[in-house]
């Protein structure tokens, strides 16, 4: 090919390119292209202690019981669109009275969006504490829903007085509430909670995604209020690759939700593995405990390092601040262990480290690294 072809090729190129950038800036909403996408950074090769995953992997015989039940799913055919089997499990394993209904999500991330589209008429608006989960305010962002965040007080805890006049302020359809919070670890105050579930006009959802941590729960009063939703994730108790979470409440508003729920949402595999991992109560209650012991054992000596402040955590992690937390995380990923960098994320969270509770030899690592800079 000619000097003149190849020049010729690459105008065509940047011409096409152009007229593609062109029609994508016409048509896409102008805070879509605003906005960024969810950044999940590789981890291969390094501790992962960034993501608030269960460390633990499953013991020999229940990976042959999964095996068994995987080789048997039909993957020629779609999966159980109400996904029963997965529904009854959940029932069993938390004790769920009929009195409640229970929708399912890809992930819990699937049931805030679903929710966030439940409430979004024109001029609704979602009303939340910050720093929370991140997706509360995400999914808003992309429903088009007005999202107000609501600072919290000091260290970390509800502040009360400031949800319920935002509550009188601006009537939201939607509240939504971390118990325990996300990044922040730490558990609200019940009676605050009640506080906000009496004043708020629309839906509370209750994001329990951390319980198995914080021994409090919502979950069998959902149907005590009125207007109680409260979402849940198998992620953080070992499942996270099945990606599955749960919704419960009054069946009168999960009617309303299973409307938006996808046809097929929840896979055939997941729903081959999640009940027969359910079933494993003492297996995933022995390593919940194991963690919480690890998380006390983390945060103790984390709060001994010379210049760092920890928070108490009700979670699988511990939130701390450094005197530099991107000199720290730094650090640690060249030590080759992978944290959640809070830094700049919001200003409560300045030098701020979000980091996970791993397995015993992982947290010595960790510390061990950690020791190397004082």
């Amino acid at each position: 090919m000619t000097v003149a072809a190849n020049v010729q090729g690459q105008a065509s190129l940047d011409a096409h390119e152009a007229e593609v950038v062109a029609r994508v800036h016409a048509t896409v909403r102008d805070d879509v292209r605003a906005m960024h996408a969810y950044a999940v950074p590789r981890s291969e090769g390094l501790i992962k202690l960034d993501a608030m995953e269960n460390p633990y992997p499953l013991p020999a015989d229940v990976r042959a019981k999964i095996a068994a039940a995987v080789a048997n799913v039909a993957v020629n055919r779609y999966p159980d669109a109400a996904a029963e089997s997965t529904k009854q499990a959940l029932r069993h394993a938390f004790a769920l009275g009929d009195g409640v209904e229970i929708v399912l999500g890809n992930g819990s991330d699937e049931l805030i969006a679903m929710l966030t589209a439940l409430v979004a008429r024109p001029g609704a608006t979602i009303v939340a504490p910050e720093p929370s989960f991140v997706m509360y305010r995400v999914s808003a962002a992309i429903a088009n829903v007005r999202y107000v965040g609501v600072p919290l007080g000091a260290d970390f805890a509800l502040d009360v007085d400031a949800m319920l006049a935002a509550i009188a302020r601006d009537r939201p359809a939607l509240v939504w509430l971390a118990f325990p919070n996300n990044p922040t670890g730490n558990l609200f105050d019940i009676a605050a909670i009640e506080s906000v579930i009496r004043a708020a006009p629309g839906l509370v959802a209750i994001d329990e995604a951390y319980y198995a941590f914080a021994n409090r729960s919502f979950l069998l009063r959902a149907r005590e209020f009125s207007n109680v939703i409260v979402v849940r994730t198998v992620s953080k108790i070992g499942m996270a690759a099945l990606r599955l979470g749960y919704a419960v409440g009054d069946p009168a508003w999960m009617r309303e939700l299973e409307k938006l729920r996808p046809p097929y949402n929840v896979n055939a595999l997941t729903q081959a593995v999640a009940p027969l991992l359910l079933a494993e109560e003492a297996l995933l209650a022995g390593q919940a405990k194991a963690i919480c012991a690890e998380r006390e054992r983390v945060a103790a000596a984390l709060a001994a390092l010379p210049g760092v402040r920890g928070w108490p955590t009700h979670t699988n992690f511990v939130l701390a601040r450094f005197a530099d937390a991107d000199a720290t995380f730094d650090h640690l990923r060249d030590a080759g262990i992978l944290v959640k960098n809070m830094h700049g994320t919001h200003p409560s969270l300045a030098n701020c480290l979000r980091i996970t509770v791993g397995t015993p030899a992982e947290n010595d690592a960790l510390l061990h690294a950690l020791g190397a800079l004082s």
